[in-house]
């Protein structure tokens, strides 16, 4: 009987630490926040745009600084999908998270897309005052085409039209820091990707995102590279952090390392994480986006 007791012993115990973890986890992911909850910033075919703003919920927690993270996947948005998982290593560390959903496409081109996130963030620098956030510190962070409208931000995002009719369209659209999951960098070399449709053309699943012209050559030359962040890098460029896995064959690891080296040759430096092993996405990212938050912490 003795081995039985000392059984039920260790069962017991391995029950309590298991019990002890989990409370532990769903305490860290689920952190004391102030909901401000669908902020219009614009609208698109009659269509309320909107973000949501996670606060640290004890004012004194706050560090006045602000990450944008990019609620899309395959240039799709959803606003109603909670996002507290990927924002609350963020907001234990005092940052002000704003949730950031676009129209999906085929609704919305991806060029539109681009369009409308960049009003966002004019938008929410123009309320910086009202948010308790610094317009010097605004960070973007995403996954996939989430990860490559930051890295539109990144390159091309600037200052507004100063005669602009509304003071938000006057307003920067730069972000200060991106870190990015596996993103496309550029759309017309999309090397070993299974969206790659061999002629030179958009991607095979996405025609429509890139409106009705995209199969015609000529046109998708000019709005491919329009799209693409390899071909706006410059010496503006802000710190970039990518974490890509080396198996992904959708967006493959060389979208990344291409983006890096030409980022290197402007001067400017891309850390580039490589996961091995991993594909279009992993269990384990909540780990990195842990990773992601310490990097803002210095380079915010």
């Amino acid at each position: 009987m003795k081995w039985l007791k000392k059984l039920l012993k260790v069962i017991a115990l391995l029950l309590l630490t298991s019990a002890v973890s989990i409370g532990l986890i769903w305490w860290y992911i689920n952190p004391g926040v102030d909901h401000i909850k669908k902020v219009v910033y614009t609208q698109r075919h009659d269509q309320d745009l909107s973000y949501d703003i996670l606060h640290p919920l004890n004012e004194n927690d706050r560090n006045h600084r602000a990450i944008v993270l990019i609620n899309s996947g395959s240039w799709k948005s959803d606003p109603g999908q909670d996002r507290k998982l990927l924002a609350a290593p963020l907001i234990r560390h005092g940052y002000s998270v704003f949730v950031l959903s676009h129209l999906s496409q085929p609704q919305a081109t991806v060029m539109e897309t681009i369009e409308d996130i960049n009003r966002a963030i004019r938008h929410i620098r123009y309320h910086a005052k009202e948010y308790g956030i610094d317009t010097k510190h605004i960070g973007v962070t995403g996954g996939s085409s989430g990860g490559h409208i930051s890295l539109m931000l990144a390159t091309l995002g600037g200052p507004g039209a100063s005669d602009a009719p509304d003071p938000i369209d006057r307003q920067s659209s730069a972000v200060q820091a991106a870190a990015v999951f596996f993103p496309v960098t550029d759309l017309l070399n999309l090397g070993k990707s299974t969206e790659n449709p061999g002629d030179g053309g958009p991607p095979k699943s996405y025609v429509k995102a890139f409106g009705p012209r995209s199969l015609e050559l000529p046109i998708w030359k000019v709005t491919g590279r329009s799209m693409s962040p390899i071909f706006h890098i410059d010496a503006d460029l802000p710190p970039i952090l990518i974490h890509h896995g080396d198996a992904d064959t959708l967006v493959p690891l060389d979208q990344s390392q291409r983006f890096q080296v030409e980022a290197e040759k402007a001067g400017k430096a891309v850390t580039l994480v490589i996961r091995p092993g991993k594909k279009h996405g992993w269990i384990t990212m909540f780990i990195d986006i842990i990773q992601f938050t310490n990097w803002f912490d210095d380079n915010l």
